[in-house]
Parts: C-alpha cells; structure tokens; sequence
C-alpha cells in the first residue's frame, strides 16, 4: 500500500503539485527559458547539473513549501541527486511535507492518426523498484492527442492504464496524462472522447485500485466533474500546456474539484540571473496565484 499520510494529502489536501520533470529533450528549452543559454554547458552532465541547480533553487526558496503545495513531480537525475545533502525525494517529503512523484515515461513516439503513444519502456520494472527505494509515493506518464480519432485515442488511453496497473503492481499511484494539444483545431471532441475511454478503463478497476489524473484545461467547463468523483480516481489534476500563467489559472477556476499541476507557467518568471529577493518573490507570486486558483478563488488570482 501506498504511504497513507501522502495518500490522504494528496487525495484531500489544499494545494496543488509542482511538475519539476523536464527531462533530456525539453531540459534545453527549460533552461532557455530560465536565461541559461546552450553555451554554457558542452555535455549532458553538464546540462543536468545545471538544470538540478535551478530545481534546489526552486525546492528551497522560501515559498516553496507544504503548506501551499501537496506534491512534487521529479525527474530520474533529480530523484537520484541530492538537496542539502540529502536524497531529493527524502528531503521534499522529510523537510518540506511535500509529496514526491516521479516522471517514468520515456518521451512519445512520431505522430500517428493523430496521436503520440508513449514510447516504450523496457526497464520499467527496475525504475518502479528504484522509485520505491527511493520513497517515491507515485508516477507520472504523458501520451498526447491531436486530432479526435476514436480508436487512436482509445489507444492511448488503454496503453495508460495497461502500464497503470504494473505501478500499483508496486504500490505506487500512477497519475495518467493523456495531453490534449491545447492548439488542437478539434479541441473539443478530443477531450470528449478522451474522457468516454477514461470512464471505461476507470469502470473496469478494481475497488482498491487507485489512479490520479494528469488532463488539459478543458473548453468546456466542468467536463471532467464525473472523473473527478469516481471512486477510482485520488485526485484530477491540471495541465498548463502551453497557456500562461494568468489563462491557466482563470481556466483552472472554472473545473470546480481540479488543483493544478503546472511546470511552465509555475517557472516562467524565473530566471537565473534574478537576485535571491527577486527569484523568491517571483517563485511565491506564482505558487499564490495557482494555489488560489486551485482552491478555486478566481479574485485573489486576479488581484495577485
């Protein structure tokens, strides 16, 4: 069984999660973005090393904390690096109350009738028992829909679920992300169907099985309510994907029950060069305006 004091914060606290999971491919463009340009770094360790600078940075600013934020979705390099010494996912959890997850996936496969299954994954087994060793409490995986096509999305969502079931295999709580495109044209079907194949492979769990849901934003609000009360489902959480901070967060105050769990739009306005004053207040407008949000409180994330 899962750790039932991070099962219960995760399930019932207020705050959202903390997705802190780039990995190889999109650490360039996040260290880009953090005012790291590719000249400062020759190799991958370097890059890495660069990038576990920005996240302790991140995990020991002052704002960032349990009180505010429930979990923490790592990276591989991250779990397996250290915070003032100690073992990343021990310190979220052991200093900072904060639940620590794990990216598991291995990027996505090419485009194919309009959707990117995941690619696939032979050393999972070894992970799931390194995540476990490591006190990771869950996972994270991301697929990604583009156009509303019925069996391929029915697809992605089985092969979820199909590797969801070998993480509670470990007693681990997978959470399942089946992106929706957010520049999609067909937005709104793809969530629609999405959603009918999610209900499905929920249906079929059994009583002791317990997943978490990772989804975009939706254009129709509320669509994700059903989900959100299913007995099988610990908690939905919100994708930015690519939305700013301010639409992610008047998005999120629409889907009563969802919390976030932004990577890009929680770190955009950090930067490297920013003085410790200034990276932290930045950091905490932030975590402010998307725990407001999260608990729902439309007007506090407007006059933050």
């Amino acid at each position: 069984m899962p750790n039932q004091d991070q099962f219960d914060k995760i399930a019932n606290g207020e705050g959202f999660i903390a997705a802190l999971d780039q990995s190889g491919g999109s650490t360039p463009k996040a260290l880009m973005n953090y005012g790291v340009d590719e000249s400062a770094y020759s190799n991958d360790d370097e890059m890495f090393a660069l990038v576990h600078q920005m996240r302790t940075r991140i995990i020991t600013a002052p704002a960032f904390a349990g009180g505010k934020i429930l979990g923490a979705i790592l990276f591989e390099k991250t779990m397996d690096s250290t915070i003032e010494g100690m073992p990343t996912a021990q310190y979220l959890w052991e200093k900072l109350g904060i639940v620590p997850f794990l990216k598991i996936d291995k990027g996505l496969a090419d485009i194919e009738n309009g959707v990117q299954m995941m690619k696939p994954m032979p050393e999972l087994e070894a992970l799931l028992e390194k995540a476990t060793a490591a006190g990771i409490f869950g996972t994270k995986m991301r697929s990604a829909i583009h156009e509303p096509n019925d069996s391929a999305i029915a697809a992605i969502v089985q092969q979820q679920f199909d590797i969801a079931k070998t993480i509670m295999n470990h007693d681990l709580v997978p959470i399942i992300e089946p992106e929706v495109d957010i520049s999609a044209p067909e937005k709104t079907a793809c969530e629609a169907m999405m959603k009918t194949e999610i209900l499905k492979q929920l249906d079929a769990l059994g009583a002791d099985q317990k997943v978490m849901l990772k989804l975009t934003l939706p254009e129709e609000a509320g669509l994700f309510t059903k989900l959100i009360a299913h007995d099988n489902v610990a908690r939905v959480v919100a994708l930015s994907g690519g939305y700013s901070l301010e639409e992610s967060c008047a998005r999120l105050t629409q889907n009563d029950g969802m919390i976030a769990s932004f990577s890009r739009a929680l770190t955009s306005s950090l930067q490297a060069d920013q003085s410790d004053e200034a990276f932290n207040a930045a950091l905490g407008n932030a975590i402010d305006k998307i725990y407001a949000a999260s608990m729902g409180e439309e007007t506090k994330t407007q006059a933050a």
